[in-house]
């Protein structure tokens, strides 16, 4: 009997400490599991897709229009305040019109129309494509946004760079620069080549 009682005891504690060890494995494991739910998981990893090339151009043009809805005004504004219509009905007719020289206030509203298209269209893209909207508001329509080569936000500096970048693509004939965003491996142009971003299609849930 005392030699079945001690094997009967020592089962018992034999099985006690695995059941001990699986109690306590059990609170841990699921307290991993928890944390790693609750960790964010950034979209691009979850199902990264590169925008084309025709998405990109509907971009484009919105933003077109949207920057000449506010240029327009701006300009016909500063051509008034300028007298610039004074100065075309001065103009001599029938002849070279500007036989007695360039007038200056043509001088003056050509540096303004560069000065408004040139650092309007910069601080439109970079502004925005460095904003918590990650694009300009046509790439905001069309659901797309602009971020770094890990998926991440950019700063004002890169948008900066990539706005000034586009110059360089646009000096590629036909435009190539610009159509590679519809082949290359990531969809990238030129100037998201030049300055390391990409163009994503927002995910949808």
């Amino acid at each position: 009997m005392k030699c079945g009682q001690a094997t009967y005891a020592g089962s018992s504690a034999m099985t006690a400490a695995p059941a001990a060890n699986v109690a306590v494995a059990m609170p841990v494991a699921t307290s991993v599991a928890s944390v790693a739910n609750a960790m964010p998981v950034p979209a691009y990893e979850i199902r990264p897709v590169y925008a084309g090339f025709w998405l990109r151009f509907v971009a484009y043009v919105l933003d077109a229009v949207i920057l000449g809805a506010f240029s327009l005004p701006i300009l016909f504004g500063l051509a008034m305040m300028m007298g610039l219509g004074a100065a075309l009905s001065n103009l001599p007719r029938g002849g070279d019109p500007f036989e007695n020289g360039f007038p200056p206030v043509f001088a003056l509203f050509l540096g303004a129309f560069v000065l408004v298209v040139f650092v309007g269209g910069w601080m439109y893209n970079a502004l925005l494509e460095s904003s918590e909207w990650q694009g300009t508001a046509g790439k905001k329509i069309v659901g797309i946004k602009v971020t770094d080569l890990e998926g991440a936000r950019i700063s004002f500096a890169r948008a900066t760079g990539r706005y000034f970048a586009k110059f360089i693509t646009g000096m590629i004939p036909l435009g190539i620069g610009y159509i590679m965003a519809g082949f290359t491996e990531k969809r990238q142009a030129i100037h998201d080549m030049i300055v390391g971003t990409l163009v994503l299609r927002k995910p949808q849930f």
